[in-house]
């Protein structure tokens, strides 16, 4: 497992780095949002371990840069603020998980095992293909069958957005991360559209579109694929 340690302060990014080694894990260190960021450009990475302050690039900039091409990468923040709205702020720039500081060593690396686990969960089940409910999705070729044996042509957002949803299978997403996730980093589209995408796959999928049993709204949150 790769991860890249973005950290400006040297002591704590030295300790990080020799105390994740110790773990197992390869671990590339840097001291800026901008190496970071072609670090991650040129190199394949297992996840993302950033500082929130720093110098050319902060954490939530970078955040932000990463998720315009990668959707799935975990992404842990860590901040020396303890605001509830800068922790909302990441979570909102497309991070994972967050952690303040000063912070106890032990909570990291659980925090990142955790993320790690659940990303290579992710990665075994969002095969080219998924199936749930007697429905075939191929998120290569854009393509699905339904219970009904009825065959679909998706859209590229279509599929954007039902692999975001299925790789977070029951938990709620929220508008402004598929808004982001989906649509990119300032072409935000109106909540409505998505609430029109999620209408477009109960149609599809569900054998009851008004008791929706895989795809819900959760309102003034978000939405919800669940099995």
């Amino acid at each position: 497992m790769r991860i890249l340690l973005a950290e400006d302060e040297t002591a704590i990014r030295d300790n990080l780095k020799l105390n994740l080694e110790l773990e197992g894990y390869e671990v590339v260190a840097v001291a800026n949002g901008k190496k970071a960021l072609e670090c991650f450009q040129s190199q394949h990475f297992d996840l993302l371990l950033l500082d929130v302050m720093m110098p050319e690039l902060d954490g939530f900039a970078l955040t932000e840069q990463v998720r315009l091409n990668n959707l799935e990468i975990p992404i842990l923040l860590l901040t020396a603020k303890d605001m509830s709205h800068d922790r909302v702020m990441g979570l909102k720039k497309g991070a994972d998980d967050y952690l303040t500081k000063p912070f106890n060593l032990e909570e990291l690396m659980l925090r990142v095992s955790k993320l790690l686990k659940r990303s290579q969960r992710v990665k075994g089940e969002a095969l080219e293909t998924y199936e749930f409910g007697n429905n075939r999705i191929n998120f290569e070729t854009f393509e699905a069958e339904n219970f009904r044996g009825e065959k679909l042509h998706l859209t590229r957002k279509e599929c954007m957005l039902l692999k975001l949803l299925i790789e977070r299978k029951n938990e709620v997403v929220s508008r402004n991360q598929i808004l982001q996730s989906v649509w990119g980093y300032d072409v935000y589209p109106s909540t409505r559209t998505i609430d029109n995408f999620i209408l477009a796959f109960r149609k599809y999928f569900e054998e009851d579109a008004r008791a929706p049993r895989y795809f819900h709204s959760i309102r003034g949150i978000g939405y919800k694929f669940t099995l």
